[in-house]
């Protein structure tokens, strides 16, 4: 794998009737007008954000749109994960309703992961189901959460419980807006780039540790960590689109991490999703390691990148302290991976070589938990 990467990148979803495209690269909000009217039958478009975003790109992104004689309304909701809930998604459906938005416009999701899986939810249930596009805004939406459909909000029960499988209509990743993330920001979405590594791209994952500085850096070696981590979901999706097999190991390192996340009340002062799934798959590798599936140099090797990079690989690390093994156990059973009442949990056999593994003891969870959580 070279470094090198062309100005623009398209990876396509394959879904027959439904694929897409997904574009990488600078100036695309700026472009996005353009891109959006070749492919949009209707004229008119709702626009979801948060005030995080909306100061530095929604005017900026009207304004495209409005130069291709589209119409379009805004809504700008509080940013943070708390957003994901009923009282938003109500909102949401409510101001595209108002707006008048026709199955032949959009409803586009202009923001991070959390704008995006709510506007997504709605785009899916208003008047049955609406044109959907993302502009993704971190760099976990552009590898992650932007791609493949997965839309929903959260419960106590636990993260992403309540949602559906919406596809979008088009994916614009403009890498500009990656340059005025917050190192965390950007350290949290890196934990998803590497995730593909090591769920079945040891390649890949070894390139991120001698290129992860040029990534954060920006540049070619940024849209080829992108395009790449797009191109390995796209490929998942395509031939899993419902997570009825293998599309499952796109999760590796999230049942612990959403367990994490459900037990700080998901308060991004403590944990945001990336930190959470970057110590997910340091555990994911050393419950391995415990089970005997790998050895525990694959697990030393994963938390060493990730800590090179400012990650957390340890639940030590989240402050304000966790609750007793047996109630992030309790979490970890609502899981949306758990099929009749078994768990499922995503496991390797070493870098690059995760697996899907059903009817996972509890017992064993717990005793592992209870080792790994700060005494």
């Amino acid at each position: 794998m070279t470094a090198t990467a062309t100005a623009r990148r398209t990876v396509r979803v394959e879904l027959a009737d439904r694929s897409y495209d997904i574009l990488i690269g600078p100036g695309l909000i700026a472009a996005a007008g353009r891109e959006i009217a070749g492919r949009l039958k209707g004229r008119k478009i709702a626009v979801i954000t948060d005030e995080n975003v909306a100061p530095i790109y929604l005017d900026n992104f009207l304004t495209a749109l409005k130069v291709e004689g589209i119409d379009a309304v805004s809504l700008v909701l509080p940013a943070g994960e708390k957003t994901k809930s009923f009282e938003h998604l109500i909102s949401v459906c409510d101001s595209v309703l108002a707006a008048r938005i026709e199955r032949n416009d959009a409803v586009v999701a202009l923001g991070g992961g959390v704008i995006g899986d709510l506007t997504g939810f709605a785009a899916g249930i208003v008047r049955r189901g609406s044109r959907f596009i993302q502009v993704p805004t971190s760099l976990l939406a552009q590898v992650d959460s932007s791609v493949g459909g997965k839309t929903g909000i959260n419960s106590p029960h636990g993260k992403n419980l309540i949602g559906v499988f919406h596809q979008p209509d088009l994916v614009l990743a403009d890498t500009d807006v990656l340059d005025t993330l917050s190192p965390r920001e950007f350290r949290a979405g890196y934990a998803e780039v590497a995730k593909y590594g090591l769920i079945d791209k040891p390649d890949f994952f070894a390139w991120l540790e001698n290129n992860w500085q040029a990534v954060f850096a920006g540049g070619d070696a940024r849209i080829e960590a992108i395009a790449k981590s797009c191109q390995a979901k796209a490929d998942v999706v395509a031939a899993d689109e419902r997570e009825n097999g293998q599309r499952a190991l796109l999760n590796l390192g999230h049942t612990f991490g959403h367990a994490l996340e459900a037990a700080t009340q998901y308060d991004s002062a403590r944990l945001v999703h990336g930190e959470g799934v970057s110590i997910g798959m340091v555990l994911a590798h050393q419950f391995s390691a415990r089970m005997n599936l790998c050895s525990p140099d694959d697990g030393k090797r994963v938390e060493k990148h990730l800590r090179e990079v400012g990650l957390p690989t340890s639940m030590e690390q989240i402050p304000g302290g966790l609750p007793p093994a047996e109630v992030l156990m309790d979490t970890i059973a609502q899981d949306k991976k758990v099929k009749g009442g078994k768990l499922t949990f995503i496991l390797t056999r070493g870098v690059g070589q995760s697996f899907v593994a059903d009817d996972v003891p509890q017992s064993e969870v717990v005793a592992f938990l209870k080792e790994k959580l700060p005494k």
